[in-house]
């Protein structure tokens, strides 16, 4: 895949200089102020993981703040929640924006208790806004992810030393000051290996190292990946020893989205996050089918798998045919970036014209988007039933409708 995880590549480095670069307990009750009320879950626990990443520049420009999860009912029919992005640098975990972290004050509208942060209390930004998530859904479990597109050139570093890395990771998940927000650590190291935005050439057992460096060190706790979804032959997947890192895994979050995309400029058009392959796809191997069929090959277990969903459209202008494979003239204006937009605005902007490898397109004007939907989220958490998979991922929450469509087609369709 070019892009894995979208905003990382782009609008989070811009954000970077407004951070500075870079069960309920009496603590959270002290950093909250109050005793929140506790709820329910909403959903049967079908034992599969039902998880999205929040990402840390959404309280920017998008407005997009943890308090959302719980006015949207998504708190309620997820299981996870990946904390995106700690940074990777010098060989050591490291915090990605400190202001979105650990500094910003909430009002009282955007906090999840009802009340305003103040200026003397001991956490506050998203970490505490997580804090209180947490007290208010107990069965709730929160990761910090590190690196991801823009960060993951550090992982070399960390290779070099898996024990000491594991270590700087472990001291600041539980630095004191936010100790019990995070149950564990994802890592999003694009690629091990392989190419990503640097390329990598630590050889095929360093993420295995790295992996298992982290299970020695934190124990019970929750490790996982975000890992590529590259399925040809001799593509990412096969460039590294995911099988023997599975054994140290909790599961993999396989980012089996942005297959394509108008970095292409010219086309052809196609679905970022195709099923299953079709007529004209524009390179064999590119699908969430492949992807899985070659972890499974390689020996990670089914069930350590995880099938991931984008909820938001990548698209192109200047396309004269409804169906995929048309020519273009560049990326589809967006909201935030060229050529990507959430599903809550294209629903509305660019309605679905057809469907197509288990996912949706829409030609709007001069506009091709692919996106998927409620429907066709319910038909992949199908297939990911029928592949026997851990569950299903989302990237990322922001993109969902305020009424959460998305989450919930995700949540209902995982048994």
């Amino acid at each position: 895949m070019r892009f894995a995880h979208r905003a990382a590549a782009g609008f989070a480095t811009l954000l970077l200089p407004l951070g500075g670069l870079l069960g309920f307990s009496a603590g959270a009750q002290a950093a909250t102020g109050h005793s929140p009320t506790v709820q329910t879950r909403a959903a049967a626990d079908s034992g599969k993981v039902k998880l999205g990443y929040f990402t840390e520049w959404g309280t920017y420009g998008r407005n997009f703040n943890v308090k959302n999860l719980d006015t949207s009912g998504t708190a309620a029919k997820i299981t996870h929640i990946n904390y995106a992005f700690g940074n990777v640098t010098g060989g050591k975990c490291a915090i990605g924006d400190s202001y979105a972290d650990y500094d910003k004050a909430f009002t009282a509208d955007q906090s999840v208790s009802g009340q305003a942060d103040t200026w003397d209390q001991p956490l506050r930004g998203n970490f505490n806004q997580l804090r209180q998530l947490k007290a208010k859904y107990p069965n709730l479990k929160v990761l910090w992810s590190f690196g991801g597109w823009t960060w993951s050139g550090g992982f070399a570093d960390a290779a070099k030393d898996p024990q000491g890395f594991a270590q700087s990771c472990y001291d600041l998940v539980h630095d004191p000051r936010w100790d019990g927000v995070f149950d564990g650590i994802d890592i999003d190291w694009e690629y091990p290996n392989a190419c990503g935005q640097t390329c990598d050439s630590s050889g095929p057992d360093a993420f295995r190292n790295l992996m298992a460096a982290l299970r020695s060190k934190f124990g019970d706790e929750l490790v996982t990946a975000a890992v590529t979804a590259d399925g040809t032959a001799g593509g990412k997947i096969e460039a590294t020893d995911y099988a023997g890192a599975s054994q140290y895994v909790d599961w993999y979050n396989v980012m089996t989205y942005d297959f394509f995309g108008a970095w292409d400029a010219q086309g052809p058009t196609a679905p970022h996050s195709p099923l299953t392959s079709y007529d004209g796809i524009p390179k064999q191997g590119f699908t969430s089918a492949d992807a899985i069929a070659a972890f499974k090959a390689q020996g990670v277990p089914a069930n350590k798998l995880l099938l991931g969903i984008g909820f938001y459209g990548r698209g192109w202008t200047g396309v004269t045919q409804d169906a995929p494979g048309g020519t273009a003239t560049g990326p589809a204006a967006g909201t935030y970036e060229q050529g990507i937009e959430d599903y809550k605005v294209l629903k509305n902007t660019c309605p679905v014209t057809g469907t197509v490898a288990g996912t949706a397109y829409a030609h709007c004007g001069s506009n091709w988007w692919s996106y998927d939907t409620p429907d066709t989220i319910a038909s992949k958490m199908a297939w990911a039933n029928e592949q026997g998979l851990g569950g299903a991922f989302a990237w990322d929450f922001s993109g969902d409708t305020a009424n959460g469509e998305l989450i919930t087609a995700l949540s209902n369709g995982l048994a």
